[in-house]
């Protein structure tokens, strides 16, 4: 087992199981989120639901955490033992390959890991929420996306997420052996898809509010 985690394949296999279960989050959450668009009670009694079911919301957590955690020091080691592999004439080479979600993956990544903190004390602590209420999740979303600063923030963020999941989605296939150039198209689109898809629905959110479709 130790082995497997020092390995080249064992990390990159560890990176694709670990980005899987938080692409199943994103989902999750997105799904969750949209309810905003349905009715304050429908959103806040979704909310009340998660806090209630303590096993639920403290497992799904710490999986989460244990799941970012390997994906970044994986990752990590990853880019380094690639970068001392590698001659400089490669790495040019490559980098002229190479697509844009690609070239982005390490900063779209760290960028989104200093966002979540910020979303996490923003909206789910509320530390710096300068209304913040526990039961009324809806209030406080709506009322932080009404600061142009803060939705700025988050479309960003939530750009950085889809070129993050295009790269993400396409690779985990390869990774995990799911791979075959009469299925690469698929692959690709799936992954441009998905990722627009995600990105999209939670950019909607905060325009929505801006807008005034969403108060």
């Amino acid at each position: 087992m130790i082995n497997f985690f020092h390995s080249t394949i064992g990390k990159k296999s560890i990176v694709a199981i670990t980005g899987l279960v938080m692409f199943g989050f994103v989902i999750g959450h997105l799904l969750g989120n949209l309810q905003v668009f349905v009715s304050a009670d429908k959103l806040n009694a979704y909310a009340a639901f998660l806090k209630e079911t303590k096993p639920l919301l403290w497992g799904t957590r710490l999986g989460l955490l244990l799941s970012v955690a390997l994906h970044i020091v994986c990752t990590v080691q990853l880019n380094r033992r690639n970068r001392s592999s590698r001659p400089v004439a490669y790495q040019e080479h490559d980098l002229i390959q190479a697509t844009l979600p690609s070239r982005f993956m390490i900063w779209s990544g760290a960028f989104l890991g200093f966002y979540v903190v910020y979303h996490l004390l923003h909206l789910t602590v509320g530390r710096v929420h300068p209304s913040f209420s526990h039961t009324d999740v809806y209030g406080n979303l709506v009322s932080a996306f009404q600061n142009p600063m803060v939705s700025t923030v988050y479309i960003l963020a939530m750009v950085s997420l889809g070129f993050h999941l295009n790269h993400g989605i396409f690779s985990v296939f390869q990774t995990l052996g799911l791979n075959h150039p009469k299925y690469n198209l698929l692959r690709k689109i799936f992954a441009v898809g998905a990722s627009v898809v995600i990105a999209v629905g939670y950019i909607s959110i905060p325009v929505a509010v801006m807008a005034g479709w969403v108060r």
